[in-house]
């Protein structure tokens, strides 16, 4: 069984940075693709970034230039955020998807707020 954990949330100023980092435990296969994603008080849950295990990028139009999203070898993702906003104020969601089987796993979030 494959369980993420997020860290990395809190409370910062616009114009402010903060790192996200999602732990995974078990054992994950390739291909897969891991991302964030975040939920507003109100809002859908959104994709914010994602990476698959062979390294391409996507991201969300309201974050490309100030976030970036990467994973090392363990398979532990990150999520740089920098200049952010008051609107990037949301629950952050660590996802991985496995490919084969269609396994979907999610982390428990971590929140981000941001003060104007």
């Amino acid at each position: 069984q494959v369980r993420l954990v997020e860290s990395g949330g809190g409370l910062v100023q616009a114009g402010g940075s903060l790192r996200l980092t999602c732990a995974p435990s078990g054992i994950i296969f390739s291909p897969n693709g891991m991302g964030w994603y975040r939920q507003a008080p109100g809002k859908q849950r959104e994709l914010v970034a994602e990476i698959t295990s062979g390294r391409t990028t996507n991201y969300a139009d309201s974050v490309k230039g100030r976030f970036t999203i990467s994973r090392d070898v363990k398979n532990t993702l990150y999520l740089q955020m920098n200049s952010l906003r008051p609107e990037d104020t949301a629950v952050y969601y660590c996802h991985l998807h496995v490919v084969h089987g269609g396994f979907d796993y999610w982390g428990q979030g971590t929140q981000v707020t941001v003060s104007s």
